[in-house]
């Protein structure tokens, strides 16, 4: 009542008992809403039905991935207990409930740690402030279990057993922004039980960014086109709302995933990881390798900060990389083939770095908008002169391909096509991947003949495959494009090639680890939509002088000239070995707070945990002010030394990744080329 007496103080007309019945579009752009009173034409349209949410999307074919569940709490009192309105909140996970004051009683509200959905098929349209009949035999223990947490309650009479419903989303964050499916149709919804204590912000930041065209903070765990169409899948949502609500009061672990809704989308190499003793976390849908169990070896971890179970056979993966040669399964990344004879025009448009390079090269490059802050962090490889294919990671997905549909012009030869599905993708990496790909097709792999990032079809057995020359790990390697008819039978070749190089499988937990000690970059994690590629070390890949410029041109041009100087991402190294680092512990120089730990993993190599963290203040961030301060940052409420570089802390040259020398894997000595 409050926010909507704020909401007509400011001039905005609430009109109640109105029933929508569709959404209109045109030309893949809102045009009004058709209700029980009129139809409404509007230019811009937010979907923030709460539980309703889903059926308002699906009217315009959007994917809103709502789904209602039980939720209960009860009211207690009593003669002897006196509970003041001034009290705060108390709120026990342990106890799966938080406790306050309401209406001079005790309200006992519970996140059970196994839910109930509610309505799967549809809420219904007249289910107005209504009350679900109470599950007591499931609901009653937990009841039970929270008033322990308060004594004087266990005797206190009960005066209101209440269940109603309330809606999450699949992963506890929510769905805000702009529809990809239509234009200027957004949803600000899934607040997950939240919606009083977050109503105010959700709102100034859709208000902005249906004002601006752009959201003025980082969205990347808030953006509606993280979802797919197979989230709001009936058979999903069921499963999935049985976990949920839960995790509401569980901790959060690293790499915990979720229990429930697994196994949805597995690429053609899925048996024969599991069968080699993949652990699979899930990502987009996907079930993906997060580290290999050896054989004899129980996959289940007692979750914790500490170092996990996993963290020794980790290790073992990532020394493989550094010494030797791993397999990476990296078939959930998204790709999509770009092609027609405008082709370059429109995909160089969007691309800070030049594409109009020589068939057979890969490009790293960043997307941004008119404000330089990067909305997509990918390689655009030419295959031929109107062939290009965009790899970008599996959650970002709908946002890569919905801006280059957004931008790219109308009614010119251009044509988008995921293939993602049509690819299975591994990655070779290590000193010794020249010698095992050697082995298996007669195409030659040396620097001279496959210099650093290009890529051509190579041949192995029957098979034909697109190799590039690439790593996201620091160390010579290709990345291996599989056609999936062919996908089993290269993989069975490489394995049984693999143990005279000492080939390893390695998981994401590697991937992250080892990318980290190179401090490469990472969209959603290290950096945001809110950062440019000048400020987070990435303004090598922003090329100035190509021609027809790009979007966000004129704002990187300005820092590219003037630098900036307050702002910037470092690279970090806890010097305790036993430390570990996730993300959000802050930072401090000479005992000041000066920012925080973006992203964090361990550097095997290196000899402690890694991550990357941004600097903001007032000072120049230059090598004079990292080098003369003191660097500590707070884990577990303890203050840790630690080393800060600007530069990575391995192979800042790309010595290996270049292989400026070159690496003989017997001696470890390196010599020039």
């Amino acid at each position: 009542m409050a926010l909507a007496k704020g909401a007509r103080n400011a001039g905005v007309k609430i009109i109640e008992d109105v029933t929508v019945t569709d959404i209109k579009t045109k030309d893949g752009k809102i045009e009004s809403v058709v209700t029980d009173k009129g139809i409404i034409t509007c230019e811009f349209a937010v979907n923030s039905a709460g539980m309703w949410g889903r059926q308002i999307g699906d009217m315009a074919g959007c994917i809103t991935p709502l789904q209602a569940t039980e939720h209960y709490y009860a009211i207690m009192e009593s003669d002897e207990m006196k509970i003041d309105p001034t009290w705060p909140i108390l709120e026990d996970p342990s106890k799966h409930a938080y406790f306050r004051e309401e209406i001079g009683g005790l309200m006992v509200g519970m996140f059970e740690p196994v839910s109930k959905g509610w309505s799967l098929d549809k809420v219904d349209n007249n289910f107005v402030f209504g009350e679900i009949d109470p599950d007591m035999d499931r609901m009653v223990p937990y009841l039970a279990t929270a008033l322990e947490r308060i004594p004087m309650a266990e005797e206190a009479d009960l005066r209101l057993f209440f269940c109603g419903p309330e809606s999450f989303t699949p992963d506890l964050s929510p769905l805000i922004g702009e529809y990809p499916e239509v234009k200027n149709f957004f949803v600000a919804a899934g607040l997950n039980s939240l919606g009083i204590l977050t109503g105010g912000g959700v709102g100034r930041l859709i208000a902005n960014w249906i004002v601006d065209g752009l959201p003025d903070m980082d969205v990347n765990e808030l953006n509606i086109d993280r979802f797919q169409r197979v989230d709001q899948n009936k058979k999903f949502r069921t499963d999935r709302s049985t976990e949920i609500v839960g995790e509401m009061y569980k901790v959060h672990f690293p790499n915990k995933p979720a229990s429930t809704g697994r196994g949805i989308k597995k690429h053609v190499l899925y048996d024969r990881l599991k069968a080699h003793g993949a652990v699979n976390v899930q990502s987009a849908g996907w079930e993906i390798p997060d580290w290999y169990a050896p054989e004899g070896v129980d996959p289940k971890v007692a979750w914790t900060f500490k170092k996990q179970a996993s963290f020794e056979y980790v290790a073992k993966e990532h020394y493989a990389c550094r010494n030797d040669v791993i397999m990476m399964e990296m078939s959930f990344m998204s790709k999509f083939l770009v092609q027609g004879k405008d082709a370059l025009k429109n995909i160089n448009y969007i691309c800070c770095n030049d594409i109009d390079v020589k068939p057979g090269t890969i490009v790293y490059t960043q997307w941004t908008d008119r404000n330089g802050g990067i909305q997509a962090d990918l390689t655009v490889t030419r295959l031929t002169e109107d062939r290009f294919m965009v790899v970008c990671s599996d959650t970002t997905h709908r946002h890569v391909e919905q801006w280059m549909k957004e931008h790219f012009t109308e009614g010119e030869h251009w044509s988008i096509t995921d293939v993602t599905s049509a690819f299975a993708m591994v990655t070779i990496q290590g000193p010794k991947s020249r010698a095992l790909l050697s082995s298996l097709s007669e195409t030659s792999f040396e620097t001279e003949d496959f210099p650093y990032l290009s890529g051509k079809w190579i041949e192995i057995d029957y098979a034909r495959v697109y190799a590039v020359r690439v790593t996201y790990l620091g160390e010579l390697g290709w990345e291996l494009y599989l056609p999936v008819e062919h996908a089993v039978d290269v993989f069975d070749i490489i394995m049984e090639n693999g143990p005279q190089f000492n080939l390893r499988l390695a998981g994401l937990q590697s991937l992250t680890n080892l990318r980290l000690e190179k401090a490469y970059r990472d969209m959603g994690h290290d950096i945001d939509n809110m950062d440019t590629p000048v400020e987070v070390g990435l303004g090598f890949a922003v090329k100035l002088d190509k021609p027809g410029k790009f979007i966000g041109y004129d704002v990187l041009a300005k820092q590219k000239e003037y630098g900036v100087q307050h702002r910037r991402l470092l690279q970090v190294l806890v010097e305790d070995p036993e430390a570990q680092l996730f993300h959000a512990e802050p930072i401090f120089r000479n005992g000041e707070s000066v920012g925080y730990v973006r992203v964090g993993g361990y550097g095997h190599h290196l000899g402690g945990a890694v991550g990357l963290a941004i600097v903001e203040i007032d000072e120049k961030v230059n090598k004079a002010y990292i080098e003369a301060g003191t660097w500590t940052v707070q884990i577990d409420g303890k203050l840790e030394a630690m080393k800060v570089s600007a530069a990575p802390m391995y192979d800042p040259k790309l010595e290996r990744v270049k292989e400026l020398l070159r690496w003989n894997t017997e001696t470890n000595v390196r010599t020039e080329l």
